[in-house]
């Protein structure tokens, strides 16, 4: 049986578009780093991080501009996203206030919303979006030297991304919600900005 093609990105993904090496203005808040998706016997788990690697000096990343949607398929066709989950964020009162929307939520009436770095819960459901320690754990140096060398050179006490933050969102979702059968749930994200999809 012939292998599924992937479509994926991280950190710095598209380049031209994200990464500063290649574009002295980076689209930095629609840069998704990683999904994450797990489960417990009474929860599912998503936590969506994007605007990173950076610097702990350096604040979250909260751009009303930008749609964040993490996807579950638990029916088929398996690409198709049969419960989307959409984050926004706004501005509050103050210059460095900001807020969180997300709407979507499987057994939430209407939206969770409140303020960022601040635990929010309805319906059963708990959400989170804050600054986050980079959970991402990567040898970097061990991956140009093995693509340069041909020899494995990954070292498992070199991590690029320690010490470094980026912003994340955090839900979770009673998993009674999620399930569907014996079905496999699939799950990506993705961002658009007004004006295209990255």
């Amino acid at each position: 049986m012939a292998g599924i093609g992937l479509t994926a990105a991280d950190h710095l993904d598209p380049p031209s578009r994200t990464d500063p090496a290649q574009d002295s203005t980076p689209d930095r808040a629609a840069d998704i780093a990683d999904i994450y998706a797990w489960h417990t016997d009474t929860e599912v788990n998503l936590v969506l991080t994007f605007a990173g690697p950076q610097a702990t000096t350096a604040p979250a990343t909260y751009d009303p501009d930008v749609l964040y949607t993490i996807n579950l398929s638990n029916s088929g066709p398996r690409t198709t996203p049969d419960l989307p989950i959409q984050i926004r964020f706004g501005r509050g009162s103050g210059a460095d206030e900001f807020g969180v929307q997300v709407s979507g939520l499987p057994g939430v009436g209407g939206t969770i919303e409140g303020a960022v770095e601040t635990d929010l819960t309805k319906d059963g459901v708990r959400v989170r979006a804050g600054l986050f320690d980079d959970p991402f754990f990567f040898d970097l140096q061990g991956f140009r030297e093995t693509a340069s060398t041909g020899k494995l050179s990954f070292n498992p006490n070199r991590d690029f991304f320690a010490g470094q933050n980026l912003t994340a969102v955090v839900i979770s979702i009673p998993r009674n919600r999620i399930e569907n059968g014996a079905n496999l749930v699939d799950v990506w994200a993705t961002t658009s900005r007004f004006g295209g999809q990255l």
